[in-house]
Parts: structure tokens; sequence; C-alpha cells
């Protein structure tokens, strides 16, 4: 099972987490999300455990707990939605014959 793990100290690492899931059970994956531009951690993760019943465990237990002076969110992670393709929304004002933008 995958769980979302929110509100991260910015200085927590992947090490730190999996160690603390571990009290729960076997943990197959952990992934802090980082900025593409800094790639400093956004505050939140992903953490896999290979047993359901290990991670509902863990989601009892962690969910409010104090973890590097932060109090954690946790919860089944929801399935990933569809995102437009694209640059942001923001539409361009070049026509598609190269010419220079018109403001």
């Amino acid at each position: 099972m995958k769980m979302y793990v929110g509100n991260l100290s910015f200085d927590t690492s992947e090490g730190d987490l999996r160690q603390k899931f571990e009290e729960f059970g076997d943990v197959a994956s952990v992934n802090i999300i980082t900025d593409r531009d800094t790639g400093r951690s956004k505050g939140f993760a992903f953490v896999e455990m290979t047993s359901n019943a290990s991670a509902e465990t863990a989601m009892n237990s962690m969910n409010g707990a104090d973890f590097n002076g932060r109090k954690l969110t946790v919860n089944e992670a929801r399935p990933r939605t569809e995102r437009p393709a694209g640059n942001g929304g923001f539409r361009s004002n070049n026509s598609s014959n190269g010419s220079s933008r018109r403001w």
C-alpha cells in the first residue's frame, strides 16, 4: 500500500523516513517529492509498504505524530490525476510561422 506523508520538515531525508516507517514493517519504497528547479523538498513524500496491515498500523500511528519537529499527515495515497500537458496553462501569442509576439 502506498501512503501520502505530508507536513515533512524540509530537512527530512528518505533514509530518516524509511527508518521511521520500518518500525511498522517492510518498506518497499520512499520518495520525497522535490522541486524540479531547486531540488528542495516540497514537504511531502510517498511511502510504500509491502503489507497492507503494516501500512494501516503505520498510518494509525504516524498520522498526527511529531517527526523532526512537525506533526505529520499520513493517509492512503490517492491515484494520480491526469493533468493537461503543455506550458502551465499559458497560451503563447506566437504564430505558427515564428513571427514575433503580439502584445
